[in-house]
């Protein structure tokens, strides 16, 4: 399987994807949008990854290649591909189809559980999936859930965690993804947010619960291998 990603910051890349997608034999692929990559031709994918970032999706004036951005990602969801967004990802995705980003009332970050809402049970890209599970936020947007997409997850702090569009587009303001490598560079490049709020954790707290890290793999690993199976299905 063929898997594009879109990267819009040096410091947010595939993490933990990118290793399943080498156990995998999946080939693997990226747009660098933060230094004006050229996108690609749909049919050198059949995944499309869109990753997270500090800007907000609607600074198209400080980061113009945002609007050809969101103009690739329809046009890979009406070509049927598979698009899976991850925090801002998610929240470029969720504008794409009608929905608004908007300020949470909380930032959130740090580790904290993401609890699947009955409406889950339905989805197939959630099976397997724990019913309370521990992630790894660091957001201060949300996105409200788009025409004709389901809701699948909440938080304490965010009620709008996933949503999934018509089987083949999934939006997680979450992260799975994430390593150590991935916490320790964002705290490096965005350390000027961890202020003294209900939902912010400490760097020192982030860093000390190294045992998070195994349990979101295993995690993420379920999500992704019932991605592939959705992939590998004739299209309906």
């Amino acid at each position: 399987m063929r898997i594009h990603y879109l990267q819009h910051v040096p410091f947010e890349d595939l993490a933990n994807i990118e290793v399943w997608a080498g156990e995998k034999g999946h080939e693997v692929s990226v747009t660098r949008l933060y230094m004006d990559e050229t996108l690609p031709a749909l049919d050198r994918f059949e995944w499309l990854i869109v990753m997270g970032g500090p800007m907000n999706i609607y600074e198209e004036v400080e980061y113009p290649w945002l609007i050809n951005e969101k103009e690739f990602i329809r046009n890979a969801i009406n070509a049927g591909k598979f698009v899976m967004g991850i925090c801002l990802g998610a929240q470029l995705i969720a504008d794409v189809l009608g929905g608004k980003v908007i300020r949470n009332e909380y930032k959130e970050i740090g580790w904290f559980p993401v609890r699947k809402i009955p409406e889950a049970s339905n989805s197939g890209l959630f099976d397997g999936l724990s019913d309370e599970f521990v992630a790894f936020h660091w957001h201060g947007d949300t996105f409200t859930i788009p025409p004709g997409a389901v809701r699948l997850a909440e938080s304490a702090a965010c009620q709008n965690q996933a949503f999934e569009y018509k089987g083949r587009v999934l939006g997680l303001q979450f992260h799975l993804e994430t390593s150590k490598a991935s916490i320790e560079k964002l705290i490096e490049h965005c350390n000027g947010e961890l202020v003294e709020e209900k939902y912010i954790q400490s760097a020192a707290k982030m860093l000390s619960e190294t045992e998070n890290l195994e349990k979101i793999k295993k995690q993420l690993a379920i999500l992704l291998n019932n991605i592939e199976k959705k992939i590998k299905l004739p299209k309906s």
